[in-house]
């Protein structure tokens, strides 16, 4: 694929054909594409689109930025956009895609979108993130569910072999771990792990109080004794990481799971990329399960590539043919077999996806049809960016013991929010 950077290409007429522009924009310029899938899991997903792309003629312009949750990313893109150089495709989560769409940088999708009825397969809790005023202004790759528990097989057998459903059985086996002599929770100590960890609390305590908590942003219930409850489990958890969590990325915290260093790890399903690229099976090496108390329940967060304003045809055109193979259903699905998540498409068949996957996509399902579908708020699909980040702050301060206890973790909470609102 590198030989690909810095030419253009032609593009094949079928394909112009398949996203409804004219005949004659036959050339196309290549995508410039930043993004931070940067793991080992997550870079073999990744190659699966750019090998994609080069079937379809669109040569790839690689802009990576590392760090699991996009942060530093986000603060390369501003740099990119202040300057006028904006990429052409961005990798974007949640509410940072309808906030740059809010200020007239995004492209507009609607006509390949129109004609490849994305309307009628993708789940409306995706599409209130890839449309703005009404128009498609960015493409889903996946369905990201956060609140997955990824334990090690044979430390599971060591500890009882039975994997947790209750929060009292997630503690009785973190205990057993612990007491075979390796760390029972492998974590990496950034904000954005903390969150995720703290989605599974949370929504461990009940749907509709995470509902209230992280959707509605009540006060009562960011403040109340439910809350205070969650993080004294949060506080709990923390009891159980080794001593040099701090600053550990995720993926070399899923690589102490795979290795037998750890017991478990608590992150979303592009974990289980990383234990597929090791060579690991589920339910062999390694078992999936949701995090105790949320089964039936999905926080979710979606990779989604934002395409930004360009200038003239052919770039126009390089931009709807990307949007177009990344929607296909051949591409969703060997994709997210590859990365560890669900497809973005309802109508993706489940042949090709492992147990776990199987798992993620039924899931999935069923908290859409139920009601029990919800945006992350570690990772940007349950309120907006300065309501995230002022949780970060109090999460991690109560995962780092700054707090006397729950109580006055959830009030510090509860006022963070009403500031940051």
């Amino acid at each position: 694929m590198r030989g690909f950077v810095g030419r253009k290409m032609t593009m094949v007429a079928a394909l112009m054909a398949t996203t409804g522009l004219a005949a004659g924009m036959a050339a196309a310029e290549d995508v410039e594409v930043l993004h931070w899938w940067t793991s080992g899991g997550e870079a073999a997903a990744l190659n699966v689109l750019k090998d994609d792309l080069a079937t379809k003629s669109i040569g790839w312009v690689d802009m990576p930025v590392a760090g699991g949750g996009g942060e530093a990313a986000m603060t390369a893109l501003r740099a990119r956009v202040t300057a006028g150089d904006s990429p052409t495709a961005v990798q974007m989560l949640g509410f940072d895609i309808l906030d740059w769409a809010g200020e007239g940088a995004l492209g507009d999708l609607t006509e390949v979108a129109t004609a490849e009825g994305w309307d009628a397969v993708v789940p409306a809790a995706l599409q209130g993130f890839s449309k703005f005023d009404g128009k498609w202004i960015a493409a889903p790759v996946n369905v990201h569910s956060t609140n997955w528990v990824w334990i090690n097989k044979a430390a599971l057998d060591a500890a009882g072999g039975k994997a947790p459903e209750t929060w009292e059985e997630l503690v009785a086996v973190l205990d057993a771990m612990k007491a075979n002599g390796i760390t029972p929770f492998a974590h990496g100590g950034q904000a954005w792990q903390d969150a995720t960890v703290f989605d599974g609390v949370v929504l461990g305590m009940g749907t509709d109080f995470y509902k209230a908590a992280f959707i509605d942003l009540d006060p009562a219930a960011l403040g109340g004794e439910q809350m205070a409850e969650a993080f004294n489990r949060l506080i709990k958890l923390s009891t159980y990481v080794d001593a040099n969590f701090s600053g550990r990325d995720w993926n070399l915290a899923s690589a102490m799971v795979i290795n037998g260093e750890a017991g478990m790890q608590m992150m979303g399903d592009w974990a289980k990329g990383e234990f597929v690229k090791a060579g690991k099976v589920p339910g062999t090496d390694f078992v999936c399960i949701r995090f105790p108390g949320t089964q039936g329940a999905v926080t979710f967060n979606s990779d989604q590539f934002a395409m930004f304003n360009v200038e003239g045809d052919e770039a126009k055109a390089a931009q709807a043919a990307m949007a177009s193979a990344i929607m296909n259903p051949v591409f969703q699905s060997a994709f997210n077999v590859v990365k560890g998540s669900a497809p973005a498409r309802t109508d993706v068949p489940n042949d090709a996806f492992d147990d776990c996957g199987k798992k993620a996509m039924a899931d999935l399902a069923e908290a859409n049809t139920n009601g029990s579908l919800f945006g992350s708020m570690a990772h940007g699909h349950a309120a907006p960016a300065a309501v995230k980040n002022a949780t970060y702050d109090v999460i991690t301060a109560a995962f780092n013991g700054e707090y006397a206890d729950g109580a006055a973790a959830a009030a510090a909470l509860a006022e963070a929010v009403a500031a940051a609102q």
